[in-house]
């Protein structure tokens, strides 16, 4: 409980990057299409993000709705133009129709990154099989994170599942950090910060108004208070 927990917030948008870090996020995730659960924002809003905030960013590469990778040559190529526009950090998943991790598009897309650190997102959440999934993708470059709620239908159901991950850090598979969303609200925090979770992920919560109206700083320092509480 001693660590300082992380605070990840979506970022659509400069404006939106501003408010977050202005109101305590440690870092960023940067998509783009929300109706579609974010997509791959182009290099040019990321170059416009990166140069309105400097705490860390985390871009996203999916480029259509659901956790098929779909043309993964465009992935890459995404990939390839948000490095050179100095990206960093990424978040990225795929699953293959049985519901397994779709090994080649994500050893293709990490090769591109080089040592990148990146995010597996909430494909987990929808995996036949997460034991598996970590086991398989334990020994990828830069993986440092795996974005849950612990279950398809959010952090309600999924308590149980990310209590028992928690308690499972460190073991092969489960050394990246849990990073907390989907459906998370502030009176999840305590149980989970008392688990040792210390990564916390949040999108419409750090939007009173909705997705379509920008993050609020005073939303964001509310959850910023309860993580160090």
């Amino acid at each position: 409980m001693s660590e300082r927990a992380v605070l990840e917030v979506i970022a659509l948008d400069a404006e939106d990057a501003v408010a977050a870090q202005t109101g305590g996020a440690d870092r960023l995730e940067l998509v783009t299409d929300m109706a579609a659960d974010g997509l791959t924002p182009s290099a040019g809003t990321f170059a416009e993000i990166r140069a309105a905030v400097d705490i860390s960013l985390r871009v996203m590469l999916r480029l259509g709705n659901g956790f098929a990778a779909g043309d993964v040559g465009a992935l890459v190529r995404a990939a390839r133009e948000l490095r050179g526009e100095g990206a960093d950090a990424f978040v990225l998943g795929f699953l293959d129709a049985d519901g397994g991790v779709d090994v080649a598009a994500v050893e293709r897309i990490v090769a591109e990154l080089d040592g990148c650190r990146w995010t597996f997102h909430r494909a987990i959440d929808r995996a036949a099989d997460r034991d598996a999934l970590r086991k398989q993708l334990a020994d990828l470059p830069g993986l440092d994170t795996y974005l849950t709620a612990g279950s398809a239908t959010g952090v309600d159901d999924g308590l149980p599942t990310l209590l028992t991950e928690a308690a499972r850090r460190g073991e092969p598979g489960y050394e990246p950090r849990l990073l907390v969303g989907g459906g998370l609200r502030l009176d999840h925090v305590p149980q989970l910060r008392a688990a040792g979770i210390d990564g916390f992920h949040i999108g419409g919560a750090a939007r009173p108004g909705g997705w379509t109206r920008p993050v609020s700083a005073a939303a964001v320092r509310e959850w910023r208070a309860a993580l160090d509480a």
